[in-house]
């Protein structure tokens, strides 16, 4: 298995009435990063900051198209450049979340998928299941390396998403914390 380079949690509230709110932590538990997702959005836009005062942007996150269930989100940094983006398959996703992610040139650089197929569909039918058995998910380049590993931890007031990053040329890192964001806000919020 390669050395992780990067290890960090995405926390979301689940109760919070509005939106969402999403604390980005080190192993230590100190503040990597804030993000408040506005509710009743119609085109997706995630944008990372350093903390809460939302004073630095970091990263931003935004749909090319208006509510699309395999749309593609593009990743900008700090300055407004685009770093990559990521497709999810939308009617894959029903059966068993799959997400391609492209460079800023637009090539695939990897591929993310969730777990097990027979544990997916479980969790679909039985949701119940998630608490035994946690959403995993494997981003892989194309020559099967692997470059990221997201975990779902869950209690019944917080949703938990633990990732760790590896040592992968041609993978920008903040591409990989785009995905976790990605999957705290479109994959968590459909469980």
């Amino acid at each position: 298995m390669p050395t992780p380079v990067a290890s960090y949690m995405i926390r979301r509230k689940v109760l919070k009435l509005l939106g969402a709110a999403f604390y980005v932590t080190d192993d230590a538990g100190e503040l990597l990063g804030f993000c408040n997702q506005k509710a009743f959005r119609l085109h997706e836009d995630i944008r990372l900051y350093t903390d809460q005062t939302k004073s630095e942007e970091v990263l931003s996150i935004r749909a090319r198209s208006v509510i699309d269930f395999g749309a593609t989100y593009d990743v900008h940094d700090d300055n407004g450049i685009l770093l990559g983006s990521a497709r999810r398959k939308g009617l894959k996703s029903i059966v068993r979340d799959e997400w391609h992610i492209f460079d800023a040139e637009g090539r695939e650089v990897a591929r993310l998928k969730e777990d097990s197929g027979n544990l997916a569909v479980l969790r679909r039918v039985l949701p119940a299941i998630e608490f035994l058995a946690p959403q995993k998910y494997n981003l892989l380049t194309p020559s099967g390396e692997l470059a990221a590993r997201f975990e779902t931890r869950r209690n019944p007031f917080l949703y938990k998403l633990h990732a760790t990053a590896y040592d992968t040329p041609g993978l920008d890192p903040q591409i990989v914390m785009a995905l976790g964001f990605l999957l705290a806000a479109i994959e968590g919020r459909q469980n």
